[in-house]
C-alpha cells in the first residue's frame, strides 16, 4: 500500500478485526490472491487452459480471478459460435470479473452486450458509456465492483481502451443513422480517460482499503496517451494495475503516480502462457506470473475440461480437413519471438493479400491492389498440411472480403495512415499489399491528422513518410508509379475498407463495386486450392498468370513489397503532390538565406 493514511488505516481495521473475532487475513503466514489472466484470444488448446485456471483458483482459500479483456476472439474456437462456449467456459473455471477489451466488439454491439449477458460474472469499465446527439450519458457498465474478502475490501476498476474504435469497428458503436449512441472516453491528449479514470479512483476509495485498476490499455508507445504507465502517471489512489492490450509480459513493475506513491503494473502476456498472480499481505502487494512449469502439480478441473475437449473435438472435425500443403514456413514472427507482421512485410501478410488478389482477379474482376491490414494476421508457424483450421489460425475474426474503387490518392493516404507508427510501435493498421510496393521513410514524422477516436480526418500536415509507391500494370506486365489522380480497383476487407477499421475513413465515398464476397479464412483456402499440388515459394498462381508479379513465400521477413528506410528522402518524382513540399521548402531556405544577410548588413 502506497499512502501512510491507507496503511494505517488498513492497519486499523486488521487490529479490529482481531479484537472483535480474533480472526485476521494478515496473521503469520495467511494472504489474499487476485489470480488474473488477459488477452487469451480463445487459445484452449496450449499448456495452460482454462480447467488449469480452475484448479489453480480452488487451491486458495481467500482468492479472486478476473480477466483483463480480450477473451472471446482470436481463434475458431471462439469465432464458430461467437464466443459463447469461451464464456461457458469462463462461467465453470469460477472467475469473479472482467473487463471488456477491443475484441470483445468484434461480433457487433450486439454480441458484445449478449457476452455480458450470457456470463456469470459481472464486466465493468469506467469510460466505456451511452452516447445521444453528441451528449454523453451513464457508463454502460458499472465503473468497479467491490468484493470483501478475507476481511479487506478490495475495489477493482475496468478500463477499455479508447483504441476499440478503431482496432474494433466504429460502425458498431453507432445507430443506423450514422450516429454514435455509444462511446469510451479517451481523448487525443488522455485527458479524458484520467479524469474517468480519477472519479472512479475517488468513489471506490470510500468504500474500499484496496484499489486496483483491470485494464485493457497495453503498453505499447502506439498507445500514446491511453497507455496504462500514462494513466497511472496521470492519476492518484491506485494501488495496482492489471493490464492487458499489447500482450506484454511484466511480472511485476513500479510505476510512480502523480502524487509520486508506488503503483504495481503487470500483464501475464498472450494465449494463456502464463496466469497472474498478485498477492496482498501485511507486507503490500506483490505480482509474479505462473508458468505450466510452475503448476504442473495442477490437476486440470473434470467438468471444464470435459467442455474443452468436447468444444476442441467439435470444431477441429469441422475444420480439420486438409485442403492442401506447403514446403515453405509461413510465420510473423521472428528467431527471437518478435511479431513482425505490424512493423514491416511478412510472408503471410504477402500470402493474405495475394489470397485476396486472387479471389477477384479469379472471379474476372478487375482488381488493380489488395491490401490486408497487419492486425488481422495473427498466425504462428504454419507448414506442411494446410487445413481450414490453419486458414482459420491465420484470419480468425471472420471479416468478409469486398472490392471498391478508389483514387490514387486515397490509396496513398490509406498507405499513409497504415504506417504512421512504423520505426516507433507495433501497427496493427500497417498494410500488406498484392500488386503494389511502398517504401516507408521513418525518419520523417508521422503528421496523419485523426480525432480523438483515433479515426483519420486529414492528410498529413507536413511530408509525407510513404514514398516511391508502385502498382503493377497487368496489361504491360510492369511497375508504373501510383497516380494521384487515377481510380484504382482496391480490394480488402470490410473491417478496413467499409468499416472504418483501424480508422481508414479516408476511404469514405469510395465507390463500391462487389461487397460481402466470401469470409477471409475461405479467402485463403480459395487460393490455397489454386495451386498445383503444393504452395512452394514463387509458384502461386498470380505468378503463373502474370510476368514479374513479385511473389516469393521463401522469406518469414517477406519478399520486399513494404521497404523500411532511415533517412532516405523521397523523390518528388514519386507522386505529385510531393513537389509542392520541394518548392516550399526551397522558398523558405531562400527567406532564410534573406533574413541571414540582411541581419549580416545591419551588424
Amino acid at each position: 500500500m502506497k499512502k501512510t493514511s491507507k496503511i494505517f488505516s488498513i492497519i486499523l481495521s486488521v487490529l479490529l478485526l482481531i479484537c472483535s473475532t480474533g480472526i485476521s487475513v494478515f496473521a503469520e503466514g495467511e494472504e489474499i490472491v487476485i489470480l488474473y489472466t488477459n488477452d487469451i484470444h480463445t487459445y484452449i488448446d496450449k499448456e495452460i487452459t482454462y480447467s488449469d485456471v480452475a484448479s489453480l483458483k480452488a487451491s486458495f482459500e481467500n482468492v479472486l480471478l478476473v480477466d483483463a479483456g480480450d477473451h472471446i476472439q482470436g481463434t475458431a474456437y471462439g469465432s464458430m459460435d461467437k464466443g459463447e462456449t469461451i464464456t461457458k467456459l469462463m462461467n465453470e473455471a469460477g472467475y469473479d470479473l472482467a473487463t471488456l477489451g477491443n475484441h470483445e466488439f468484434d461480433y457487433g454491439m450486439s454480441g458484445c452486450l449478449t457476452t455480458i449477458d450470457r456470463a456469470k460474472f459481472p464486466y465493468v469499465s469506467c469510460n466505456f458509456y451511452h452516447e445521444e446527439n453528441g451528449v454523453i450519458g451513464d457508463t454502460v457498465l458499472d465503473a468497479y465492483k467491490v468484493f470483501e474478502i478475507g476481511g479487506l475490501k478490495i475495489a477493482i476498476i475496468g478500463i477499455t481502451t479508447p483504441e476499440t474504435f478503431t482496432s474494433s469497428t466504429p460502425g458498431y458503436f453507432q445507430n443506423e443513422q450514422g450516429e454514435f449512441i455509444y462511446g469510451i472516453a479517451g481523448g487525443a491528449d488522455g485527458k479524458a480517460l484520467y479524469e474517468r479514470v480519477q472519479s472512479a479512483i475517488d468513489k471506490a476509495s470510500l468504500e474500499a482499503d484496496v484499489v486496483i485498476a483491470l485494464g485493457h490499455l497495453g503498453t505499447d508507445l502506439s498507445a500514446g496517451p491511453w497507455a496504462s504507465e500514462k494513466v497511472i502517471e496521470n492519476t492518484s489512489g491506485l494501488d495496482a494495475f492489471i493490464d492487458g492490450h499489447s500482450h506484454s509480459t511484466i511480472p511485476m513493475k513500479e510505476i510512480s503516480d502523480k502524487d509520486g506513491n508506488t503503483v504495481i503494473l503487470t500483464q501475464t502476456g498472450e494465449y494463456l502462457t502464463a496466469v497472474g498472480k498478485m498477492t496482498i499481505t501485511k507486507d503490500g502487494i506483490k505480482t509474479e506470473l505462473l508458468t505450466a512449469e510452475d503448476i504442473s502439480d495442477i490437476t486440470p478441473d473434470e467438468n471444464v475440461k470435459s467442455i474443452e475437449d468436447s468444444w476442441k473435438n467439435e470444431i477441429n472435425e469441422k475444420l480439420g480437413q486438409v485442403i492442401g500443403k506447403t514446403d515453405v514456413v509461413f510465420n510473423n514472427y521472428d528467431e527471437n519471438g518478435k511479431r513482425l507482421v505490424r512493423s514491416q512485410s511478412t510472408n503471410t501478410g504477402d500470402f493474405s493479400a495475394d489470397a485476396l488478389y486472387y479471389l477477384f482477379d479469379n472471379m474476372g474482376m478487375d482488381v488493380d491492389v489488395a491490401v490486408m491490414n497487419g492486425g488481422g494476421v495473427r498466425n504462428k508457424a504454419i507448414t506442411g498440411d494446410i487445413s481450414y483450421l490453419a486458414c482459420k489460425e491465420i484470419h480468425t475474426f471472420g471479416n468478409v472480403a469486398c472490392l471498391l474503387t478508389v483514387t490514387g490518392q486515397q490509396l496513398l493516404d490509406a498507405l499513409e495512415w497504415g504506417s504512421r507508427s512504423v520505426g516507433v510501435a507495433e501497427e496493427g493498421s500497417l498494410l500488406h499489399p498484392s500488386g503494389l510496393t511502398y517504401k516507408i521513410n521513418t525518419s520523417i514524422e508521422s503528421t496523419v491528422q485523426f480525432d480523438e477516436k483515433g479515426i483519420w480526418t486529414a492528410c498529413p500536415s507536413g511530408e509525407y513518410r510513404v514514398y516511391d509507391v508502385k502498382v503493377y500494370n497487368k496489361k504491360t506486365n510492369t511497375w508504373d508509379d501510383l497516380d494521384l489522380d487515377k481510380k484504382y480497383n482496391l480490394a480488402g476487407y470490410n473491417y478496413t475498407l467499409r468499416d472504418l477499421g483501424g480508422g481508414f475513413a479516408m476511404l469514405d465515398g469510395a465507390v463500391n463495386v462487389l461487397d460481402y464476397v466470401m469470409e477471409d479464412y475461405m479467402v485463403l483456402a480459395n487460393y490455397v486450392k489454386g495451386f498445383e499440388n503444393t504452395v512452394s515459394a514463387t509458384n502461386s498462381p498470380l505468378a503463373q498468370k502474370y510476368e514479374n508479379f513479385n511473389v516469393d513465400y521463401s522469406k518469414v521477413e517477406g519478399n520486399g513489397r513494404i521497404t523500411v528506410t532511415e533517412g532516405e528522402a523521397p523523390k518528388p518524382a514519386d507522386f505529385g503532390n510531393q513537389t509542392f513540399f520541394v518548392i516550399l521548402s526551397l522558398v523558405s531556405l531562400c527567406a532564410v538565406a534573406f533574413t541571414l544577410k540582411s541581419n549580416k548588413k545591419s551588424v
